[in-house]
């Protein structure tokens, strides 16, 4: 610390005695040390280190000693690296720059070396805060990317939550309208019983094959086979004809040829579909008629699923599924409405781009 003292001292111009050391009060010499002792706390106190460094050398000047505002200059390049106010480090700065030329005049220097050495004050306090801007960028890019990453998991799991909801409930729900109608029927009717319990089977095998395909996915394993494909629209027909077998009187209109759709666009009308016929089986049960269309402007696919039920039934519940439906359009940039129909009953409107655009 002292050999820091002494160049920078030295480099700036002050640290000069303005009188003959056998003149000097005792007083000075305890100034100095205090002002000098007051940098060993300009890394965790800088303004106050500062503070006190300042102190000691106005009072050093003022009694005629030496010129000690060397030590100041030092705690000024603290405080440029660690102060984060931006007020408080120029002050300090104009403060520490004014306080220095006052000690030149008193030293004697000439304007050419009194001008040099304020110069240099003036570059080690920036030097500090140019420290100082860089550690905080570096600190705002990490914390930027520390965010990104929370984000992105965030969005991970709430793909993950839909994924899960849209095969379980689904596959659930017919599950449990065929179990429901064998059991209306096993005394009079045996064998509807049986095929609906076959039925049953062939739903909840369904499920466990769309699980463990979502999960491989998840958890990829080294040397795995062929996942298969994600269902798509072209699925469609498949799924309508399950929901058949579950009791649900369903139709399919489309209009107009369907172009190659893009794989997320694909499986979120799939889904879309797949999550507003579930929610017609589950709430406005499979006495009603549905249907689906589908058509396309060349920009996106229209996708309407319309039901004659109650409609208010379809919108109990947790309301989790149409949120599902509005966030899958949102992610392409699409849109998604759901709510009673005037002549009776619950529509979804949905539009997806085939170009993905932010949502």
């Amino acid at each position: 610390m002292f050999l820091l003292v002494v160049f920078v001292s030295a480099e700036t111009g002050q640290g000069m005695a303005i009188r003959p050391v056998s003149e000097i009060p005792a007083d000075a010499f305890l100034i100095s040390a205090v002002a000098a002792g007051a940098l060993y706390w300009r890394r965790r106190m800088p303004l106050a280190a500062w503070g006190v460094a300042m102190l000691g050398a106005a009072g050093s000047l003022a009694i005629g000693s030496w010129n000690i505002v060397g030590v100041a200059v030092i705690a000024l390049y603290s405080v440029g690296r660690y102060v984060s106010d931006h007020r408080w480090s120029y002050l300090s700065a104009a403060s520490t720059i004014g306080l220095a030329a006052v000690g030149d005049r008193v030293d004697g220097l000439a304007a050419a070396d009194s001008v040099g050495g304020l110069v240099v004050i003036f570059l080690l306090w920036y030097a500090g805060r140019r420290i100082r801007f860089r550690g905080e960028r570096a600190a705002q890019v990490e914390r930027e990317r520390a965010a990104e990453a929370r984000r992105a998991v965030a969005e991970e799991r709430t793909r993950i939550a839909r994924e899960l909801h849209d095969v379980v409930a689904h596959r659930v729900s017919m599950m449990t309208v065929q179990a429901g109608a064998a059991k209306m029927v096993v005394a009079d009717d045996p064998g509807g019983a049986r095929r609906a319990m076959e039925a049953v089977e062939h739903t909840g095998r369904e499920a466990l094959d769309e699980l463990r395909h979502l999960l491989t996915v998840l958890r990829p394993v080294a040397g795995a086979g062929d996942l298969g494909p994600q269902p798509g629209l072209l699925d469609v027909p498949r799924l309508l004809d399950q929901l058949r077998e579950a009791g649900l009187d369903v139709s399919l209109t489309t209009h107009g040829a369907l172009p190659d759709l893009p794989t997320r666009v694909s499986l979120s009308a799939y889904r879309i579909i797949q999550e507003a016929l579930t929610n017609v089986l589950r709430h406005a049960g499979p006495a009603c008629r549905a249907e689906v269309r589908l058509s396309t402007d060349g920009a996106g696919v229209a996708i309407e699923v319309l039901d004659d039920g109650s409609g208010v039934a379809a919108l109990s519940g947790s309301g989790h599924g149409i949120v599902g439906m509005r966030e899958r359009a949102l992610l392409l940039g699409g849109s998604l409405d759901a709510g009673q129909r005037p002549s009776g009953g619950f529509q979804v409107t949905a539009w997806l781009p085939l170009r993905e655009e932010p949502a």
